[in-house]
């Protein structure tokens, strides 16, 4: 070996030392949610159904719930959430610069978004679509009768890019009229400035009943886009992205099985090995994510299955219901699938 060999290996060393440091700087959020006592999750200002907060403060909603889910496998208590409104133009900066954990705000995954951003997604939690809200004075049934109406949209979300797209497949003109949030967006629309409103199906379904008379404002039938909305992450990692991928698969397992939050102590004492492994009474699962064995009852005991989710927060047993649809699991016709824990 050459005198050189020895100081070659050193700087190859090195250099593998540099390349490793930024993912070893990133990793290890679980220990340090941990340690802070909580989970900071960026969520949305003020969505029913997904992300608002009621007259006493207290966050409602199926993304809030996800958050006191993740609360709830860590700590075993879901009240240990920090919830940060985050406007959809702030948003990825904040999950970006560490100012949230995970970002729970009825978000679309994207490939940019994981590609060009850094972020990762753990899975679907709403399966949404693009749809138009326009008043019924207007005497219109279809989207494709738009052609030269100024459009109210919310910017820096994929409502504008797929806006763009509709209309230009459509080959019609529009005029598109831009706002920082939903409410101004809203508000506009209802003053007549613009002929319609955009922006998610379920979320026009929510903003039709703000306005002063709902009655008069009708959602059209066309679904324009794909709106798969669900919890992200920055990349980088693995640890804490599994840690929220898996809550989000346990809630709907949990479903499948028919684990609630009011039979889960009566599921503890079943045979079936499914069940068990879910409830941690059969293998090393909630060890792999850095949890405890019981992590997942942890999850139903306090904040209920996916179903249970769904149904007080946007179906029927809340003021939207709205049908599960293709948030039904994929057993009953719907979209909603998690893979087994085992």
């Amino acid at each position: 070996m050459s005198k050189a060999a020895p100081a070659l290996a050193v700087l190859l060393l090195a250099g593998l030392c540099v390349l490793a440091a930024p993912s070893a700087a990133r990793a290890g959020l679980l220990d340090q949610v941990k340690a802070r006592g909580q989970v900071a999750c960026g969520v949305n200002p003020g969505v029913a159904g997904f992300s608002l907060p009621d007259d006493k403060g207290q966050w409602t909603g199926i993304d809030a719930d996800f958050c006191r889910a993740l609360a709830a496998a860590i700590f075993n208590d879901p009240t240990k959430v920090k919830f940060i409104p985050l406007s959809a133009k702030d948003r990825f900066t904040a999950l970006q610069s560490g100012e949230v954990d995970v970002l729970s705000r009825n978000t679309t995954w994207t490939l940019s978004r994981e590609t060009g951003q850094g972020f990762l997604f753990a899975g679907i939690i709403y399966y949404d679509g693009q749809g138009f809200l326009v008043k019924k004075s207007l005497n219109l049934s279809s989207a494709l009768e738009l052609s030269g109406a100024s459009i109210c949209v919310q910017q820096g979300t994929t409502t504008e890019l797929n806006l763009a797209d509709f209309f230009r497949g459509a080959n019609m003109k529009y005029e598109p009229v831009n706002f920082a949030n939903a409410d101004e967006a809203l508000r506009a629309f209802e003053s007549g400035r613009c002929d319609a409103y955009t922006t998610d199906a379920s979320g026009l379904h929510v903003e039709r009943l703000k306005l002063a008379k709902p009655d008069d404002a009708v959602v059209l039938p066309e679904i324009i886009s794909k709106e798969p909305l669900g919890p992200a992450v920055r990349q980088g990692d693995d640890e804490w992205f599994n840690v929220v991928k898996w809550t989000l698969f346990a809630l709907v397992n949990a479903e499948e099985l028919g684990v609630t939050a009011q039979n889960v102590d009566e599921k503890a004492k079943s045979d079936r090995p499914e069940v068990r492994r879910l409830l941690g009474f059969e293998g090393n699962f909630g060890e792999g994510l850095g949890l405890t064995a019981d992590w997942a009852y942890r999850i139903v005991k306090n904040v209920g299955n996916y179903g249970e989710i769904f149904e007080r927060n946007l179906g029927e047993g809340s003021p939207l219901k709205i049908k599960r649809g293709v948030n039904a699991l994929w057993m009953r016709g719907g979209l909603q699938y998690a893979p087994p824990i085992r």
